[in-house]
């Protein structure tokens, strides 16, 4: 009886060892493996929390004007960004929020969009700039990798779900385990192992809760999971309100496709088509008209108003970013001027007001200056933790080896991984698959090809 009793605690330190190994050894990999995209991820995310203070020092010269009294019409300073493109079509209006501030036209030529920026009480030109060359849209794409194509932006999806993994696997590595130190201190000093390994710690404890937020919220943009989301929510009601459509003629396009800051609850909503029939009895609305009846509906300053590309398409009135509440979109037809589809924000189900809600906070728009610094404290904090793990790991790398910890004593802890292993992939397909790949070749490759144990070990 005796013996039994004494195995009992041996048998359950031996598996709790297996267990912290395993999953150190699995946060290892994940971390060796996200680490330069987690530093992009950072370094991009805190440069556009800023993009509109960066915006206006380093191009105040196309984006601020003096208050020179009246204002042009809206079709004046469209035609004057037309004519700074000859030959092209204007594509959008957005409004000046305020007297000081320049309005933005959009313009198409040859199937190339410029932004054309235009004093919106002299109707001069203050500069221009392709679409795809402007400082918030590259730093916007090169976050999410989709500068460089599609499947770039799927490793992003997946590093954002790694990033949840290593959260809650350094949150359980981290956990006190009758020790004080390296728990809410660092000991040592810069020379030692320790002091890396503690500052690694802690600073993913204080900081983890609001990491694994941004990493969460960033997934909707992601070009699987989160197309996936957003079609699932809109197929079951909990996304846009899809009864709004139920009475009107739609296109082919989507919102996102026509309207350059779209919510990503609305960005796959369908685009109404203007009344052709009226197109042989009435002639459409000019721009002054609809940007009057934007005003009349109530939408915020600084609004934008996609203009129609043919005869059957609508005058969409969009603002996004900022407070919530100001959150909307109204497409309107061309000819009656009648607004076919009008959504705002608290229009949308609660499942998808929280999802823009996350998003906002995310992008360091919900709480003005005090969100911003929170989420650059937090992408500081990420870059603080990939420059502590790669010291860490060089400092107690063996010559010549990769220096990956040990496997753990008990196999069968596995069981229990694989299991949740599969749990997260049916909520994170790609992010499931890597890690599946990541296990069989840390389970079959590294484990029975000698020279590759060797060197991970």
């Amino acid at each position: 009886m005796s013996a039994f009793t004494a195995a009992e605690p041996a048998a359950a330190a031996s598996h709790n060892i297996s267990l912290y190994r395993a999953i150190w050894r699995w946060h290892f990999f994940a971390g060796l493996l996200v680490i330069p995209f987690m530093l992009n991820l950072a370094i991009t995310g805190s440069l556009y929390l800023f993009k509109d203070q960066i915006a206006d020092t380093f191009y105040a010269h196309r984006n601020i004007v003096a208050d020179a009294g009246s204002m042009l019409t809206p079709q004046q300073i469209v035609d004057a960004a037309v004519a700074a493109i000859p030959g092209s079509k204007p594509a959008s209006y957005r409004e000046a929020p305020s007297r000081n501030r320049s309005a933005v036209v959009a313009v198409s030529k040859n199937g190339q969009s410029t932004i054309v920026y235009v004093n919106p009480h002299s109707g001069g030109v203050l500069g221009s700039v392709g679409s795809k060359q402007e400082f918030s849209w590259v730093v916007k794409r090169i976050h999410s990798l989709q500068y460089f194509g599609d499947w770039t932006n799927r490793i992003v999806e997946i590093v954002g779900g790694f990033a949840l993994m290593l959260v809650v696997t350094g949150i359980y590595l981290w956990w006190p385990r009758q020790q004080t130190g390296g728990v809410l201190s660092v000991r040592g000093t810069p020379s030692r192992r320790v002091f890396w390994r503690d500052l690694h710690a802690v600073t993913g404890a204080v900081a983890g809760i609001v990491i694994f937020f941004l990493a969460f919220s960033g997934m909707p943009w992601s070009g699987y999971w989160g197309a996936n989301v957003n079609a699932w929510l809109t197929a079951h009601d909990l996304g846009t309100p899809a009864a709004l459509w139920d009475n009107v003629p739609k296109s082919t396009k989507v919102t996102q496709d026509i309207v350059g800051r779209p919510g990503w609850v609305v960005e796959n909503a369908p685009v109404p088509l203007s009344d052709i029939a009226a197109a042989q009895a009435a002639k459409p609305i000019d721009l002054n008209k609809a940007v009057e009846i934007m005003h009349g509906l109530g939408m915020a300053p600084g609004s934008d108003l996609a203009i129609p590309a043919n005869e059957t398409g609508v005058y969409t009135a969009s603002h996004y970013g900022g407070d919530l509440g100001n959150e909307r979109t109204v497409h309107i037809d061309q000819y009656s001027g009648k607004p076919l589809v009008d959504l705002s924000f608290d229009q949308y189900p609660a499942l998808g007001q929280a999802i823009e809600w996350g998003i906002n906070v995310h992008q360091g728009q919900e709480w003005g200056l005090f969100n911003q610094l929170l989420m650059l404290v937090t992408c500081l904090a990420i870059v603080l933790s990939c420059v502590t793990a790669i010291v860490m790991w060089w400092k107690r790398r063996p010559a010549g080896r990769l220096g990956v910890p040990p496997m753990p004593p008990q196999k069968s802890v596995y069981i229990g991984l694989w299991l949740i292993v599969i749990a997260f992939s049916a909520i994170f397909p790609l992010t499931g698959l890597a890690v599946i790949v990541m296990l069989l070749f840390d389970q079959i490759v590294v484990r029975f090809v000698p020279p590759l144990r060797r060197f991970f070990s």
